[in-house]
């Protein structure tokens, strides 16, 4: 018997009947609940190291554009990056091939502010540019946030978002000093004032970002109730499954009154990743937030993904049992951070170590500022942190944590210890005096150089921002691009 079968008001089952919940009355249906799906992007991000190719979304993508998604994430993140080293795509092309099989359903990106998709601050010539050519091979929705939540870094991107039409989400990170909200730094406080800050810069929707998934369900309730009092942009919640929240946590921000929830299909949805969108779907069938989505054609996309998952199954973390972190609870590391100190440890022969970087870490982030712990600034925390237990507390200093203490990353959410910053600077190559004007102040146009500099290899604009973006990476990428060297694996030409 096929218990499940499609009906015309969605999926339903003979139980189902018996107990009258496969009518969904749309008088019911008072404010449903907006979904973003982000299978395409933060799904396999979270769980296969970005792996995903192209041609494995081809497929699901036009019963994808059918469903009713608020938006689909597509691009950004991990994907510029990890699609021209490793999968020899042009990442320009995905969301380009895309648009020729989603046609109705908006394309959504993350940004990462001034960073980009790179890991680090790119002047204001680069940034603009990149909009520009995001917004014409396709991107609609631009989520952009900044490591260190300072609004500054936000404004060249959001102006070129804005003069070409498309939709600002303002995020801003969500982090924590205590296990709950509140504490010194990341109260309800922090988080308003930085909400109504982008309100008033001309978002179209506000994202909470929690990308640890260490906000907790009543928090979560109270955040978004108190937003919803002042912000008058709809809200939109983003987390993550790793600490074994993210359902609940969704479950009462909804009855918050939250606007719209990340997800993704079940097959690349919990462990790291998002929330599955299937039981969120039954969970509010027939109540006054019903999402509307078809569970029949969910489940037929989860499929596919299951026809496909083996491809990449290599990527999937399996050093333990359990699927989720139940350590992130306590210390609140975020999990790609945890895999990069594992890394790095490994390297070292230094991985009994572990345990004394976790009680460094938080002392590391409190001396810099206490930023949350997102890309960049969560392995410029964490290297540092791991070279203060090797080698002797600032006895080794990375670059990169020069330039946070020097101001080059932006404003930190509380002041860096003087003690701490003038050690560190105190053999600055750039200076002893910290800057506090906005980071791409201080930074020279790259465009026109880098144009020069690929001369005939670029063989247009989007050739050169991959060059801008990614020098090395990205040099190598256009040669093989065009045929002037072989793929990674294949032998010397003439051998």
């Amino acid at each position: 018997m096929n218990y499940f079968k499609e009906a015309p008001g969605g999926y339903s089952s003979p139980g189902a009947e018996r107990l009258g919940l496969n009518d969904v009355r749309s008088d019911t249906v008072k404010n449903p609940l907006k979904i973003q799906d982000n299978t395409l992007r933060d799904g396999h991000q979270s769980l296969f190291a970005t792996r995903m190719r192209t041609e494995d979304m081809l497929p699901i993508a036009e019963k994808m554009d059918e469903v009713g998604f608020w938006a689909v994430e597509v691009w950004g993140g991990a994907t510029f990056d990890t699609m021209h080293r490793f999968l020899d795509e042009d990442p320009w092309e995905r969301p380009k091939t895309l648009k020729r099989y989603i046609k109705k359903t908006p394309f959504s990106m993350l940004l990462r502010g001034q960073n980009l998709v790179g890991y680090r601050n790119y002047p204001d010539d680069v940034a603009k540019a990149f909009v520009d050519k995001a917004c014409e091979v396709g991107i609609d929705v631009f989520r952009i946030f900044d490591a260190l939540n300072d609004l500054r870094n936000f404004q060249p991107c959001m102006e070129r978002i804005k003069a070409n039409g498309k939709h600002v989400e303002a995020s801003v990170c969500y982090s924590l000093t205590e296990r709950r909200l509140g504490g010194d730094v990341y109260n309800l406080a922090y988080f308003i004032s930085k909400c109504k800050d982008l309100e008033a810069m001309g978002a179209d929707t506000i994202c909470v970002k929690d990308m640890a998934g260490i906000l907790s369900p009543y928090d979560a309730y109270q955040l978004i109730a108190a937003l919803k009092k002042v912000i008058k942009v709809p809200l939109h919640l983003h987390t993550h499954s790793t600490s074994g929240m993210a359902a609940m946590t969704y479950l009462k921000a909804i009855e918050a009154g939250v606007d719209i929830v990340d997800t993704c299909l079940a097959p690349f949805a919990l462990r790291t990743s998002m929330p599955a969108v299937e039981p969120l779907v039954v969970t509010l069938q027939g109540t006054a937030r019903d999402t509307g989505l078809d569970l029949y054609k969910l489940l037929q996309m989860g499929n596919h993904l299951e026809e496909i998952a083996p491809k990449y199954s290599g990527f999937l973390a399996t050093n333990t049992l359990s699927v989720i972190d139940t350590g992130v609870l306590a210390h609140q590391i975020p999990g790609g951070m945890i895999s990069n100190l594992v890394s790095q440890l490994k390297e070292m022969n230094a991985l009994d170590r572990l345990p004394d970087v976790y009680e460094e870490i938080p002392r590391t982030r409190r001396e810099s500022g206490t930023p949350p712990l997102v890309t960049p600034t969560s392995q410029i925390v964490g290297v540092q942190a791991v070279m203060n237990v090797l080698y002797g507390r600032y006895k080794m200093v990375t670059n990169q944590f020069k330039d946070l203490m020097y101001g080059l990353y932006g404003k930190t959410p509380m002041p860096i210890d003087p003690e701490v910053r003038k050690k560190i600077l105190k053999t600055s190559k750039k200076g002893q005096t910290p800057v506090t004007g906005r980071p791409a102040d201080y930074l020279k146009p790259e465009m026109a150089e880098a144009k020069e500099k690929l001369g005939g290899l670029a063989k247009n604009e989007e050739d050169v921002l991959t060059y801008a973006l990614y020098p090395t990476t990205g040099e190598q990428f256009l040669r093989r691009k065009y045929g002037l060297e072989g793929k990674p694996g294949d032998s010397p030409k003439g051998n």
